[in-house]
């Protein structure tokens, strides 16, 4: 049985989680708390499995609960969101906090998504509270200090040090000319962790299909442009794709790279308009596979489901190169999992050491 703790100011958001919550017989509510005080409070009394948390409350605001109960009592936490640009850039930064992943804020207004949204909030809530014990460890391991899913807290972009200037090429007798990644629940502090780690002279261009909402994308792409080196955007409707730059696909439409008279341009798209997931990893690890073939990087990341499993098949039908991240190191070990049980994934990486496996296919010329 997995016990939630139910925090929201709204009485009403308080009821509508608990009926929702409550028609899963493996999820037992707990308790309920209307402010961040309370929350801290109740998380250490009642020691849920999982708390889903708001924003914006009295006393004290949902990110500062989160980083009191991240310091005293970690726990994974289901940030309840709206779906607008500023609610995004609070929970990113929630995220950043130790924050597993985020659900619609429940409205009037989107009571007709209701079986949607009940499937969503139940699997959220079952898959990231088995990272209960993980985070656990990592606090006692970090001797106290804050637990958070990825240590991703960096100076502004322009603050780091540029890199020093040096001339890459692909390892082995392959020159990767693209990376493609998919990633899903938990994923943006994972995208972050990579991406910080990668110079802004990295040699190629990267694509990421990341299961946003369109409010999300572009703030998150701007939010990772600030911190990292490398030059990182939303993805246009159609351009061509240039080294040393990361195209993330908007929400709610598909991005695919295709090879147009040698050259490699990332298109933006609403096919297939049935895709279970937009953005869908699928759409973008097969495009990838057909248009660059064996110069193809694939790399899965954290994720609920299995997205990404049909488009790796055709990534490495057409020569690709498949790197999974390891299940010690996944919010929830869904997609990748995919990957592995397959037998696609060429190698399997934890999280810290991702942007040195991806480099690692491009080394210094002497």
């Amino acid at each position: 049985m997995v016990k939630v703790l139910v925090v929201d100011d709204s009485a009403f958001v308080r009821r509508s989680l608990i009926s929702i919550l409550e028609k899963d017989k493996e999820i037992q509510v707990t308790g309920t708390a209307a402010d961040g005080e309370e929350a801290v409070a109740k998380a250490a009394q009642l020691d849920p499995d999982v708390i889903t948390m708001d924003v914006e409350m009295p006393k004290m605001n949902g990110l500062k609960a989160l980083e009191r109960i991240m310091a005293a009592n970690p726990t994974p936490v289901l940030m309840v969101s709206s779906m607008t640009s500023e609610g995004a850039s609070t929970t990113l930064r929630a995220m950043e906090l130790g924050a597993m992943d985020y659900i619609p804020k429940i409205s009037s207004g989107n009571l007709h998504n209701t079986q949607r949204l009940e499937n969503e909030l139940c699997s959220k809530i079952k898959a990231i509270a088995r990272r209960k014990a993980f985070l656990r460890l990592k606090f006692k391991n970090a001797g106290g200090r804050q637990a958070t899913v990825a240590s991703c807290t960096l100076p502004s972009r322009t603050q780091q040090t540029p890199p020093a200037p040096h001339i890459f090429h692909a390892g082995g007798s392959v020159a990767f000319e693209i990376v493609a990644i998919g990633v899903s629940t938990g994923g943006p502090p994972a995208v972050q962790k990579v991406l910080s780690e990668l110079p802004g002279n990295f040699p190629v261009p990267i694509l990421i299909a990341q299961h946003m909402p369109a409010s999300f994308t572009g703030p998150f792409a701007d939010r990772l442009n600030n911190l990292c080196a490398i030059s990182v955007k939303e993805a246009e409707p159609i351009e061509r794709v240039r080294p040393g730059t990361v195209y993330i696909c908007p929400g709610g439409k598909h991005l695919r790279l295709e090879n147009r008279s040698g050259s490699l341009m990332a298109v933006v798209t609403e096919e297939p308009k049935d895709a279970l997931y937009k953005p869908s990893a699928n759409v973008l690890m097969e495009t990838a596979g057909i248009a660059a073939g064996n110069k193809a990087l694939g790399v899965t990341l954290t994720g609920m489901g299995y997205d990404g499993l049909e488009g790796t098949k055709v990534l490495k039908q057409r020569g690709g190169w498949a790197i999974a991240q390891n299940e010690e190191s996944c919010v929830v070990y869904g997609m990748p999992k995919a990957v592995v049980d397959a037998g696609l994934a060429d190698e399997i990486v934890d999280i810290k050491d991702m942007s040195a496996t991806i480099l690692s296919h491009f080394q210094r010329k002497a």
